[in-house]
């Protein structure tokens, strides 16, 4: 609190301050906006538990000049200690009761005598405040002596260490000189050795320069036969290169002979420039016929290296059993999300190796056109109504003309010995999966 109170001829004690303002804090929480003064309007609004420690000064401030509001906490201590309200409007004090207590409620409700009342329980905070502070004082001193007492041992204990260090420097230091003396011996024996190695450094100097004549001899006479060699290699790599160039311009007549008979046979039969996919037909077709066997080097099913085999192959078609392998490597996605990861799989695939791909998808149970973005060179078919992706995929396989590898991607075993049937290759979905990964 900024200034003394009425009757004051000091400020309040500090824990009465804090007192007060806790008391006054509690009341305006509950006070009707409209009785709440202005200045304390938006304290009032805070969190209870902030009240009083944000806003101490204004609180405080509005309890020393406001009557009314001071007069409204006053009531509400007295109902809160109706005993202690009671003694101090008789001018008395209860022995037992808190000094703090008193003198927040006498400030409040200055009763008879009210001054004095906070003097008394100034007076006994400052006798508490003292025999504390003597006690603590009188435990600091029992402290301290209890350390020096322990730094006596201490240091007794040190000098003993220090003295048996000592004794056993001195010995240590009686070892070294011993040693140095045997280190003196054998450094001067390793003095006279230096000697005699130098002077037989100094003769196999003298006998590796004579070698080293007779090595530069040598070496210049090998370099003289090495550049006749080249020579000679020179020359057979220029009679290799004038007979290869004869062989390369032979071979570019007949590739140049066999590019203009092409051409002319595809102007001959009208070929058309684009080419159309038996696949692109397949709606409902059922035409006979079915791939080339695939080779594969009698490779079992699950065999790692089945695909990559199958994909190397030239003009390969690659048919997919879209849901087949979707659950199969991730079927906690909806059909929406597995359609859409495998498609993206899918276009790194086809860019690595230009190959003809088709997914076909259950569509038998849809009730309208799904939209599927499909990347470049990926064809995707949903089953007509009345039909399942198994009986599309066979009709696919069957589309495509004799001589052409068909590949048919799915774990289920009735389509895999049926397109088997049609000449078509069966691989499991895990091996499409693993290889997706490695794309």
């Amino acid at each position: 609190m900024s200034s003394a109170g009425e009757g004051l001829s000091r400020p309040l004690p500090e824990q009465v301050r804090l007192n007060v303002v806790d008391l006054a804090a509690q009341v305006l929480g509950s006070m009707p906006s409209a009785l709440v003064p202005p200045p304390l309007r938006n304290i009032a609004k805070f969190d209870p538990r902030k009240r009083a420690k944000l806003g101490s000064a204004p609180i405080a401030a509005q309890l020393e000049n406001d009557k009314e509001f001071r007069e409204a906490v006053a009531e509400a201590v007295e109902k809160g200690w109706p005993e202690l309200a009671a003694s101090l409007a008789e001018g008395t004090v209860p022995p037992a009761a808190d000094p703090v207590v008193v003198a927040a409620a006498a400030y409040l409700m200055r009763p008879p005598g009210w001054p004095d009342m906070v003097e008394a329980a100034r007076a006994d905070l400052e006798q508490v405040a003292a025999a504390a502070e003597g006690s603590a004082q009188e435990q600091t001193v029992t402290r301290l002596r209890e350390q020096l007492a322990a730094q006596k041992a201490a240091s007794k204990e040190e000098i003993e260490r220090v003295r048996e260090q000592l004794k056993a420097a001195r010995a240590e230091n009686a070892d070294l000189r011993r040693k140095l003396h045997d280190a003196r011996g054998r450094a001067k024996a390793a003095d006279h050795r230096a000697a005699e190695l130098d002077h037989e450094a100094h003769a196999a100097l003298e006998s590796k320069a004579a070698a080293s004549g007779a090595l530069e001899a040598e070496v210049r006479r090998l370099k003289e036969r090495l550049a006749d060699v080249e020579r000679q290699l020179e020359a057979s790599r220029r009679a290799a290169r004038e007979g290869r160039s004869i062989e390369d311009a032979r071979i570019r007549v007949l590739l140049d002979a066999l590019q203009d008979a092409s051409a002319g046979l595809r102007r001959e039969l009208a070929l058309p420039t684009t080419i159309h996919r038996p696949a692109d037909s397949v709606v409902g077709a059922s035409a006979e016929g079915g791939g080339v066997r695939v080779p594969a080097r009698a490779l079992a099913d699950d065999d790692p290296q089945l695909l990559d085999q199958i994909l190397a192959l030239p003009q390969v078609h690659l048919i997919i059993d879209g849901y087949n392998v979707t659950k199969t490597g991730y079927g906690t996605l909806t059909l929406a999300d597995q359609r859409a990861r495998l498609m993206t799989a899918l276009a790194g695939l086809v860019a690595q190796t230009r190959i003809e791909v088709t997914v076909v998808f259950d569509g038998a149970e849809l009730n309208s056109h799904v939209a599927v973005n499909a990347p470049r060179g990926v064809r995707v078919i949903f089953s007509p109504p009345g039909q399942i992706a198994d009986d599309m995929i066979r009709q696919l396989v069957r589309a495509e003309p004799a001589g052409r590898a068909v590949a048919v991607v799915s774990s289920d075993r009735e389509v895999a010995d049926s397109v088997r049937k049609m000449s078509a290759r069966p691989v499991s979905s895990a091996l499409l999966l693993r290889r997706l990964g490695r794309a």
